[in-house]
């Protein structure tokens, strides 16, 4: 499966540019400690996390270039076009960070949130209001076209020597354990593999990337949604 491991490729290319983004920011920030002290903070300053988003996008980009020009993974027709009855798929977002809280609620983990502290916690007025938009709007983007856009697609209608639905069912496992092993976030893991279950899901049912979008933004969201009431209340 050459697309799957241009995918994989396309993740480090991206961590690496990320790590390389932040070290220069640092130099020009003078942040204490540079980038070692940097990759250490557990609440990195606001223009860390963009520039690692900003690293990660395009090696990502890179990976879904390499689909379709390489690997002639086909362009479905309608994929980006939206339509009225999408605004579904935003409740479906919000109902699945309601559902997995729900999951995770027995066990008590104190750790749960922190992927979204080590993103919002530094940050403050404009520098929040940007990591908010890029978390919400411009992550799921990038994150639906690679995994379910790309590689769920590539394993579903690529695999060879098994049923079509056998092969459906490994792309929607598969793309939502590289989904979840790609957020670096053990505790989360399990979360984050349902999320791109039924994520692939959307995708495989609509034949476009919209729908699958739509309820990821808002699932991402709902989480910035909480921060803001967790910051009002105090």
């Amino acid at each position: 499966m050459a697309i799957v491991v241009a995918g994989f490729i396309g993740f480090l290319l991206g961590q690496f540019l990320g790590i390389l983004l932040e070290g220069i920011g640092a130099t020009i920030a003078h942040y204490p400690g540079g980038l070692n002290a940097l990759g250490r903070a557990a609440n990195p300053p606001w223009w860390s996390n963009a520039l690692g988003f900003l690293g990660l996008w395009t090696g990502f980009s890179a990976a879904i270039i390499y689909a379709y020009r390489e690997g002639h993974l086909r362009l479905l027709p309608h994929q980006w076009r939206p339509r009225p009855s999408d605004v579904v798929f935003v409740a479906v977002g919000v109902a699945m960070q309601f559902i997995i809280d729900l999951i995770y609620e027995p066990f008590h983990i104190k750790s749960l949130n922190h992927p979204v502290n080590h993103l919002f916690k530094a940050a403050h007025g404009p520098g929040f209001v940007l990591i908010a938009v890029l978390t919400t709007f411009i992550a799921p983007f990038f994150e639906e076209w690679l995994f379910r856009g790309v590689l769920f697609r590539a394993i579903a209608e690529g695999a060879v020597g098994v049923t079509k639905t056998t092969a459906v069912v490994l792309g929607v496992i598969i793309s939502a354990v590289l989904f979840g092993a790609a957020h670096g976030e053990p505790v989360q893991f399990a979360g984050l593999v349902l999320l791109g279950m039924v994520l692939a899901l959307m995708m495989y049912r609509t034949r476009r990337l919209v729908p699958s979008y739509l309820a990821h933004a808002s699932f991402n969201a709902t989480a910035l949604v909480a921060v803001i009431a967790q910051r009002v209340g105090h």
